[in-house]
C-alpha cells in the first residue's frame, strides 16, 4: 500500500512539473485544432516556440479593468461568429486556444485594454469569413513566442504574478532582448493570455502566458 501511495504521489508531481515547464501539448490540442509550432528553447520557468503561419479572427480592443470580464464578453463575440454569424454564415469548428491580448493599465484600478482572438481552422484560413464588429490577423511567417503555462482558472490576481514569473525567468538568457524589442514592436501589447480549455471543464486546466516576438536571439539565427 504504501508503495501504491508513493507511486501515485509521483505520477501526481510529474504532472504538475509538466503544467508548470509548459513542455508537453496541452492535452485540449489532442482533442480540438490548435495552431502548429516548434520548440526552440526548453528552460527552467520557459518555453521558446516558433510558430507557422497562422489565422486569427479577433475583437476590437475591450476596455474593462477585468481580464477574466473582457476575456468572457470577447468570447461571446467569438462563438456567435463561430456559430455562423458571419458574412458568410458558416459554421465554424472550436479550436485552441482562445488569446487574449493584455496592454495593461498603469494602475490597479485603471481600465485596460484587451483583445480577444480566436484561432481559424486550416480549412477555413483560405478564406476565414469576415464578420462585423471583428477583423482577421495574419501571422505570416515565422513568430515566435517565450511561454509560461500553468494551471487551474484564470483570476485577474493571478495573471500579472505569471507574467512577471515569465520575464524573470527570461532574464539573462539570450532571449531577454528579443523579447524587449517584441515589446517596443508591439506597445498595445505587454502579454498574452491563452486559455485551452472550456469554462465547464474544472480539472486539468491549461494556461499560459505569452510574450511574443518577431526576431530570433542573434546568437540561435
Amino acid at each position: 500500500m504504501a508503495r501504491r501511495s508513493s507511486m501515485l504521489l509521483l505520477l501526481a508531481a510529474a504532472a504538475l512539473l509538466a503544467v508548470g515547464a509548459g513542455a508537453a501539448v496541452p492535452p485540449s490540442c489532442e482533442r480540438i485544432e490548435c495552431p502548429a509550432y516548434d520548440v526552440v528553447d526548453n528552460a527552467n520557468g520557459f518555453e521558446i516556440r516558433r510558430y507557422k503561419d497562422a489565422m486569427w479572427v479577433s475583437t476590437a480592443p475591450i476596455e474593462d479593468i477585468s481580464l477574466v470580464d473582457a476575456t468572457r464578453s470577447g468570447f461571446l463575440q467569438l462563438f456567435k461568429y463561430i456559430q455562423g454569424k458571419n458574412a458568410y454564415n458558416e459554421t465554424i469548428e472550436m479550436t485552441a486556444p482562445v488569446l487574449t491580448r493584455v496592454a495593461p493599465s498603469d494602475g490597479p484600478f485603471c481600465v485596460s485594454s484587451f483583445v480577444v482572438s480566436f484561432y481559424v481552422p486550416a480549412k477555413n484560413q483560405a478564406d476565414a469569413p469576415p464578420a462585423e464588429g471583428l477583423h482577421v490577423q495574419k501571422w505570416a511567417g515565422a513568430r515566435y513566442a517565450a511561454v509560461r503555462r500553468f494551471g487551474g482558472f484564470v483570476a485577474d490576481a493571478d495573471v500579472g504574478k505569471q507574467a512577471a514569473l515569465l520575464d524573470a525567468s527570461l532574464q539573462g538568457t539570450r532571449w531577454a532582448a528579443a523579447v524587449s524589442d517584441g515589446r517596443k514592436a508591439d506597445p498595445a501589447s505587454e502579454y498574452t493570455v491563452a486559455q485551452y480549455n472550456s469554462p465547464f471543464e474544472f480539472s486539468g486546466r491549461v494556461n499560459e502566458i505569452w510574450m511574443l516576438f518577431d526576431t530570433m536571439a542573434a546568437s540561435d539565427m
